[in-house]
């Protein structure tokens, strides 16, 4: 391990050398030629519709409409359900190679298993065709957020062994009917975070938690057992659907199945063999958690000594199954963080994973919200524009798990909503990440595209409409809810269309008359 850690902490100080700001002036034609770049959405989030058709809820439906007022949730949301040949025609407009999206489980199986709803079927053929037909590659994840609240309610769900057959299950009515189309399909998108919001501090769905270590009030749940027992059924489930696409689809379909991970830069808080021991400590915890066993069929060791007989084990047979599981992994990421070490935590009686982990995690963003609340000054905090985070966290994945194919699936700037079509933060933001991304290719890194999130103004998990990520903004006081190109999708539009992206170029973007021309929009 402390080997591990001195690699990561030495590939850091090279890239002080190298210079940590990404590359500056740059343009598509750096990129290998098959690199794909796109932008991205999921169902909850962006398609609405949320009881016409035969959908049924799902724990997403459950979740919002307990903890938010009505309306603010996606029963609405974009309208994408009625909408998508409009989004598709600003995709093309963009210049977008690939669009990621996710499929409602609950509104293809109503009941999460057995008869597949025409509607439901019907709608996601419109949409891969939609996308087909204007030459935009259709990337397709399975779960986001979203399981069907049916299977919830009967066993559960993540928590109980029988979620790996209904996934399965699922998995093949998709791959069977949309997989002639279909190339690349993620299966669960970031279980990490799924299992630590939803199963230890119950701020996400399906909020199980216990007490001491639930952000809510909540009366079901484990938060020392669930989360480990989730990402282990989600890791048999992902592995089982692969091996089904495997043994009866590629050979037919010639697709591709991974599974996205959410990381953040993770830097040590001093430079003591402490501290950087915790900082490897929580890469194993963050990623070595769903990474090693796709990798070697286990858990990291420090997650087996630490939480002991709360993680559970693999069979033989089970770990020969996860080991190999995937064909690409997709990357998640939007900042960095300082670590430092909290060994105490392990002398407490009672644990959950954050405890287990033992560390302090500070993000780079602390100290303006800080300043913010020294202030009384009430705003969303944007991200800082700090792309050698995910340059290191690349290079980790080509040192320390083997270099495997690597989409960039989430990357992007949060602002506040309303606050304008020139949002020259996130034209900073991309501009950063996207240099990023190539200078981690110049590195030797397997990556094979990058989507920037979101492509609209979506409803977001904490957030619901109060934060913005989208290249478009939506406005949600027009009953059509009208889509408006912000500064940002005419930035990475022109950089698709393979003009130099320089920052520079924000300044002349600025004066966009289409941009002023609706500036009424934001007061």
């Amino acid at each position: 391990m402390e080997r591990r850690a001195l690699l990561t902490l030495s590939y850091a100080f090279l890239l002080l050398i190298l210079g940590v700001l990404g590359a500056e002036n740059y343009s598509r034609h750096d990129f290998p030629p098959q690199f794909v770049f796109g932008s991205g959405t999921s169902a909850y989030q962006v398609e609405g519709a949320a009881n016409e058709d035969g959908r049924t809820p799902s724990i997403w439906d459950t979740f919002a409409h307990a903890v938010y007022a009505h309306g603010e949730d996606g029963d609405v949301a974009c309208d994408g359900y009625h909408k998508y040949k409009e989004d598709v025609r600003l995709m093309v407009e963009t210049g977008l190679d690939a669009y990621r999206f996710s499929i409602s489980w609950s509104r293809l199986l109503p009941n999460g298993r057995g008869p597949v709803n025409p509607k439901g079927l019907q709608y996601y053929n419109n949409l891969i065709n939609e996308l087909i037909s204007n030459g935009i590659q259709p990337h397709a994840t399975l779960h986001n957020f979203d399981l069907p609240q049916v299977l919830e309610d009967e066993y559960g769900g993540w928590v109980n062994r029988d979620i790996i057959r209904d996934f399965t299950y699922y998995a093949d009515v998709c791959f069977r009917e949309f997989g002639d189309r279909v190339l690349y399909w993620t299966t669960i998108n970031e279980p990490n975070v799924f299992a630590i919001g939803g199963y230890d501090k119950g701020n996400s769905p399906p909020q199980r938690c216990s007490l001491p270590f639930c952000a809510i009030d909540s009366g079901r749940g484990n938060s020392t057992y669930e989360p480990y027992f989730v990402v282990h059924h989600i890791l048999l489930a992902h592995s089982s659907a692969a091996r089904l696409y495997r043994r009866k689809y590629r050979d037919k379909q010639h697709g591709f199945v991974g599974i996205s991970v959410y990381t953040y830069g993770i830097f040590p808080l001093t430079n003591t063999e402490k501290d950087r021991l915790a900082s490897q400590r929580v890469r194993d915890f963050l990623i070595g958690w769903i990474i090693e066993p796709l990798l070697y069929g286990d858990y990291p060791i420090s997650m087996k000594t630490n939480a002991g007989e709360r993680i559970p084990t693999f069979t033989i047979r089970e770990s020969e199954q996860v080991k190999g599981s995937y064909d690409f992994i997709g990357v998640i990421h939007y900042t960095n963080s300082n670590v430092t070490d909290n060994s105490d935590a392990l002398e407490n009686q009672l644990r959950d994973y954050s405890a287990d982990m033992a560390a302090k995690i500070y993000w780079f963003n602390f100290f303006r919200l800080l300043r913010c609340m020294m202030t009384n000054r009430l705003y969303l905090i944007q991200y800082a524009v700090t792309p050698w985070g995910l340059r290191q966290e690349l290079n980790n994945f080509k040192l320390l798990y083997g270099n495997p194919p690597i989409f960039i699936h989430e990357n992007g700037q949060r602002t506040p909503s309303n606050s304008s079509l020139q949002d020259v933060s996130r034209v900073k933001y991309l501009h950063g990440y996207i240099g990023g991304v190539l200078d981690a290719l110049r590195d030797g890194s397997n990556i094979k595209g990058y989507f920037a999130w979101s492509f609209l103004d979506l409803f977001e998990l904490l957030d619901q409409y109060k934060s913005s990520y989208g290249l478009y903004y939506v406005d949600r006081n027009d009953p059509e809810l009208k889509r408006y190109p912000k500064l940002s999708a005419k930035w990475y539009s022109q950089f698709l269309k393979g003009k130099n992206a320089s920052i520079v170029e924000v300044i002349e973007l600025e004066k966009d008359p289409s941009l002023v021309s609706v500036g009424h929009l934001f007061g």
